[in-house]
């Protein structure tokens, strides 16, 4: 085992290894249930709380940045726990504020609300993301990732329609209440099917904080705020999107979200697939291919009829997680903890960023549709970024081939 890898529990049966990962991704079905129900409901939310649309679409940056602050903060301050329990605790935490966000009707106290829904969200993921891929041999850590982020994929394709028609139906409301019935059961699981790890080798809070002096970390955080973004630039309003543009009645809300759902599953997996033959190149296909789906959807986003395909393309975009999971894993080193709990920091920073330039491209055009272009310029950020990091990876390779060659 290298330094750069997280270490591996004890080899457990097939069996119970499936039921561990089952309960992890649970996890991330459920918060990102929370995460991305608010999206498919902002109508509903914008009447009950008296506001617009894009100023419901505030309670979707405010949990980003619950996200954001949250990460390094869990992070660093759970880093001498086992992770097994920090696990839990954080889903407890994840209960409570959905429960409580059931129960609250003033724009002003969601606010509150969701800022704290948001903090044990960041912390979670990267802690759950570690704790896979130690389940399984070095050389699977790409596929286990993607594993546990199946649940975050799975909420998009069965967690957010699902709320949606909940809201619909009923209330909003009742909504986050099955999101916190959702993470209660995966603690539940957690408990019973993740192996104890209090003999596993922890962090320190000042051995974590070691990490933000490291570029190759920041740069690999800068790629995913930014290449994420052109996604949520489209997602967070794909509601108006599609009844204003391509003129689908509100009933059409749940399917376009559960066809955006198939396609973050496809992403995700053919990006945990890819990240186990090389992170860099991986990330680099996708924001390509991200850049792409971006611009096509403006144009295809006029037609009912394609629509729906364009949102599917924009779901694979979720392919880009894993690899840059795995790069800070990588590059962590021995603040492995904190640097994977940054990628959803800088995930939920994308979601704010993609929310706020969604919302005034669509403003200042008075168009829905330019969200696609907003997105495009995103993505064309990222790969900037990108090729910053690239370029540093490949200075570094050849320092090392010709110090080699010199001995």
């Amino acid at each position: 085992m290298t330094a750069s890898q997280p270490p591996t529990m004890p080899a457990l049966s097939k069996g119970r290894a499936i039921l561990a990962l089952f309960a992890l991704a649970l996890g991330t079905f459920g918060i990102g249930t929370g995460e991305f129900s608010l999206m498919g409901l902002l109508p509903q939310v914008a009447s009950s709380t008296g506001s617009s649309e894009s100023q419901a679409g505030y309670l979707i940056s405010i949990y980003a940045l619950g996200v954001v602050v949250g990460a390094p903060l869990l992070a660093v301050c759970g880093a001498a726990l086992p992770r097994r329990l920090l696990l839990i605790l954080m889903l407890v935490l994840c209960v409570i504020a959905n429960v409580v966000t059931g129960f609250v009707s003033h724009f002003g106290s969601l606010m509150v609300v969701r800022f704290i829904a948001g903090l044990p969200h960041g912390a979670f993921f990267g802690v759950a993301a570690l704790t896979g891929a130690s389940l399984v041999e070095p050389r699977h850590r790409g596929k286990a990732v993607g594993r546990v982020m199946l649940g975050l994929t799975l909420s998009t394709l069965l967690g957010n329609p699902l709320s949606v028609w909940i809201g619909q139906l009923s209330n909003w409301h009742m909504a986050y209440v099955m999101v916190g019935v959702i993470c209660a059961i995966s603690a539940v699981l957690i408990v019973l099917f993740v192996p104890n790890d209090h003999h596993m080798p922890r962090s320190s809070p000042l051995q974590e904080l070691g990490a933000l002096k490291n570029p190759d970390i920041w740069l690999t955080l800068a790629i995913g705020s930014t290449g994420f973004g052109g996604m949520f630039c489209v997602l967070s309003f794909i509601a108006p999107t599609i009844t204003h543009v391509s003129h689908l009645s509100a009933s059409w809300v749940p399917a376009t979200l559960a066809i955006f759902g198939v396609g973050t599953i496809i992403g995700s997996q053919v990006g945990g697939a890819m990240a186990d033959k090389g992170t860099m190149r991986a990330a680099g296909i996708f924001l390509v291919w991200t850049l792409v789906v971006m611009v096509l959807f403006t144009p295809l986003s006029y037609s009912s009829w394609t629509v729906l395909p364009a949102v599917f393309l924009v779901g694979t975009c979720m392919g880009l997680t894993p690899p840059l999971q795995v790069r800070l894993m990588d590059v962590g080193k021995n603040a492995q903890t904190l640097a994977a709990s940054l990628n959803h920091s800088a995930f939920n920073l994308a979601n704010a960023l993609g929310a706020w330039l969604g919302g005034v491209s669509a403003t200042v055009t008075g168009s829905w549709a330019m969200t696609g272009w907003s997105g495009a310029i995103l993505a064309l950020v990222g790969l900037a970024v990108y090729a910053l990091a690239l370029r540093r990876s490949l200075r570094r390779k050849r320092a090392r081939l010709a110090a080699a060659h010199a001995e």
